[in-house]
């Protein structure tokens, strides 16, 4: 393999523990400033990190995921970053979980490449279904929870028009990110925050 060798790793909440896949991802020889840890949801349209990542990939590198829901937890969006991965940029994914994926397989004949795109869009699609169960769960829970008369989730943040306007200029690639810390006077975390809610808000 010629090129950088990069891991991203993705975890839904900030509450989960990225540790094991670090420790995976170190077991492999990746050095540790070339994993990336994003505590993200796979719907976010923010992913700052990923998409920092992406920017910085070039031809020839290799990129680690443990499974292939860590692109995206949509089918469109699995198959669109793959594309954009594979084709527009030429990164070559070493899929964890599912090895049949790996780009840089001693045999890629038509065959081959048939049978690994239909396991990647069968994945894609289990990657969707999956993330659609457990969407429902959440709704039917919190339908019970609020028919019952209980208090669900933390109150509402106020955003200022000035906090939305920086965002949508950080958004825009007007202003760099440690700018837009400043002027916005929050945290990476809160900041990021804002991001999403301001992508929800006009998308």
């Amino acid at each position: 393999m010629t090129g950088i060798r990069w891991a991203h790793i993705r975890v839904s909440t900030r509450g989960q523990n990225e540790a094991r896949q670090v420790e995976r991802m170190i077991e492999l020889g990746i050095p540790k400033e070339n994993i990336i840890i994003e505590k993200e949801s796979g719907k976010s349209t923010v992913r700052t990190k990923y998409r920092n990542l992406v920017k910085r990939l070039k031809k020839g590198d290799t990129l680690y995921i443990e499974n292939i829901d860590r692109l995206s937890r949509d089918y469109d969006g699995i198959l669109r970053e793959w594309h954009i991965l594979t084709v527009e940029k030429g990164v070559i994914i070493k899929v964890l979980d599912t090895p049949m994926l790996d780009t840089d397989q001693k045999i890629d004949n038509l065959l081959f490449r048939f049978i690994r795109n239909i396991m990647l869009h069968i994945l894609a699609f289990q990657a969707e279904n999956e993330w659609q169960k457990i969407k429902e769960r959440q709704a039917q829970g919190l339908a019970i929870a609020k028919k019952e008369g209980k208090i669900l989730g933390r109150p509402k943040v106020a955003r200022t028009e000035e906090e939305l306007e920086i965002a949508r200029q950080y958004l825009n690639d007007e202003i760099a990110l440690d700018i837009a810390l400043l002027m916005a006077k929050k945290k990476k975390t809160a900041f990021y925050n804002l991001l999403q809610f301001v992508s929800e808000m006009e998308n």
